[in-house]
């Protein structure tokens, strides 16, 4: 099995040491800096802000290469982190020799890893983002005897000049073609480099979001990945943020994942699919029909749904994509293939129907099992997440559901099968709880439910501090209604979060 995925991986570092990242030592990273020429080595690691920062290395002997990938390195914790004091701020970076790659734009041969955090004494720093969402998927794999998977479809804009050839038409980009969208062999390009980097992608295309503003044409692209583990899944959508923003600034464009810059237009989100598995089996399909554990991991959602805006929707203009007929969700309720919902089941080729022969009659039919592709897909998420934060409190959130007493019964309860932003299903509409709406309320909620995430000591009590001050000292409770049609207000509210995440 190993063989048929190291033959098509895109990742040279697979390639050349002939194992699966999962399988890498040092004693490999060590030949294969030897071997390919690698002059420096980039330990990479997210900071409060959610970004990936970057310590870079100049080898100058086996012995100091030996020694960095061994002891790691001293880094200032508090400036990566707030809720990190100065006085005792020094924190260990080490770096994870399974996320190791090349660096596609470094004309100097760099070996690029990200890092774990610890502390003074040698442990695993208890609230870094990373460490999070080990504990999370820890405590999961504890409670369901599962394990958690994950994966983002990462959603952005990319600016460049307007052309005024082929237009497109406005909020219909939906998968188009060039070229009538013109972004998308840059796409293609951020792709094939994200896949050299250990990314796992499922596919790429252009997204509804499309205008021209102020000479420049913003269109909306989408990259998603494949579910895998919670950890890699995070690790992948990292890099990849990272790879798109470096290569637009290389192209001369500009790119936002900020999930909302303009009234009326769509706003960028990043929806989360999960799936939990066991002995190599999905678990969310049973008889051909969502498995009641698969309903127990969503009622867990449903009832913690408010306080994980706090993870995946951090700051005011997250809540201005949260709004009804936008395609985003605004209510607590899950549905079918339904995307006016918070967590949709999307089709999950369990219909048994070989396809493949019916659009290809010269094709033998077969019998392919295909349970694995269920997910279940969290809507709310967007740019401005913490992405370790995030899929941390989904997989708690899921575990949640297997502690609920009550969970088939809120599964039920809060199933929708309509729209709900029809006028029609208004009665309907009024039975659902909301979602917060703003970066306070979000905080207010995670306040009264931190006990749910804290649980396991998953999310450490000043990590989850540290969020809720963060998103209260927005002070936007009643941001939206203040400058609604005050359209200078709003331009300083984009520009200040155009790079958010």
């Amino acid at each position: 099995m190993n063989e048929n995925l190291i033959i098509m991986n895109a990742n040279p570092v697979v390639r050349s040491l002939q194992k699966m990242p999962n399988e890498f030592t040092k004693d490999d990273i060590i030949g294969y800096i030897e071997r390919e020429g690698i002059e420096m080595v980039n330990f990479m690691y997210p900071g409060g802000d959610g970004r990936l920062k970057t310590l870079s290395f100049s080898i100058n002997s086996r012995q100091y290469l030996d020694t960095i990938l061994t002891c790691g390195e001293r880094v200032d914790g508090s400036s990566l982190f707030s809720f990190i004091q100065a006085g005792s701020s020094d924190l260990y970076v080490l770096p994870r020799f399974s996320t190791a790659f090349r660096d596609p734009f470094s004309e100097i041969p760099t070996l690029c890893m990200l890092c774990s955090f610890f502390d003074k004494d040698g442990k695993p720093l208890a609230s870094a983002p990373e460490h999070t969402l080990v504990k999370a998927t820890r405590a999961f794999r504890e409670v369901t005897g599962m394990d958690f998977h994950a994966m983002g479809e990462l959603e952005y804009y990319v600016a460049s000049v307007a052309e005024q050839k082929f237009p497109a038409i406005d909020q219909r980009g939906y998968h188009e073609s060039a070229p009538f969208v013109k972004t998308g062999d840059f796409r293609q390009r951020c792709m094939h480099a994200i896949a050299q980097c250990g990314g796992q992608i499922k596919y790429g295309h252009s997204e509804v979001g499309n205008f021209t503003m102020d000479g420049l044409c913003y269109e909306q692209n989408e990259i998603e990945f494949l579910p895998v583990p919670a950890l890699d899944a995070a690790d992948q959508l990292m890099i990849a943020k990272w790879v798109i923003r470096n290569m637009a600034w290389r192209e001369g464009h500009d790119v936002t994942f900020s999930p909302k810059i303009i009234a009326g237009k769509a706003g960028s989100g990043l929806h989360i699919h999960m799936r939990m598995m066991k002995d190599g089996k999905n678990q969310m399909v049973e008889n051909g029909m969502l498995s009641e554990a698969a309903r127990r991991m969503i009622a867990g959602m449903m009832d913690v749904a408010g306080a994980i805006t706090a993870f995946g929707n951090k700051n005011p203009l997250s809540y201005f994509r949260l709004v009804p007929h936008q395609e985003a969700p605004t209510n607590i309720c899950w549905g079918d293939r339904n995307r006016s919902v918070l967590v949709r089941v999307p089709l999950g080729w369990t219909s048994g129907k070989d396809m493949c022969h019916e659009a290809n009659p010269q094709q033998p039919s077969t019998c392919v099992d295909t349970t694995d592709k269920q997910t279940v897909e969290m809507r709310s998420p967007d740019g401005s997440a913490d992405i370790y934060q995030l899929l941390a409190g989904l997989c708690v959130a899921c575990r949640h559901g297997f502690e609920m007493d009550n969970a088939l019964d809120v599964a039920d309860r809060t199933y929708v099968n309509v729209n709900i932003h029809d006028a029609a299903n208004a009665q309907r509409l009024a039975q659902l709880s909301s979602l917060p709406d703003s970066c306070v309320a979000s905080a207010d909620v995670l306040e009264c439910q931190r006990e749910v995430f804290e649980r396991y000591d998953v999310f450490s009590p000043d990590m989850v501090d540290g969020i809720i001050k963060q998103l209260r000292e927005f002070d936007d409770a009643d941001l939206r209604s203040r400058v609604e049609h005050n359209r200078e207000a709003t331009e300083r509210l984009v520009h200040r979060f155009f790079h958010c995440g």
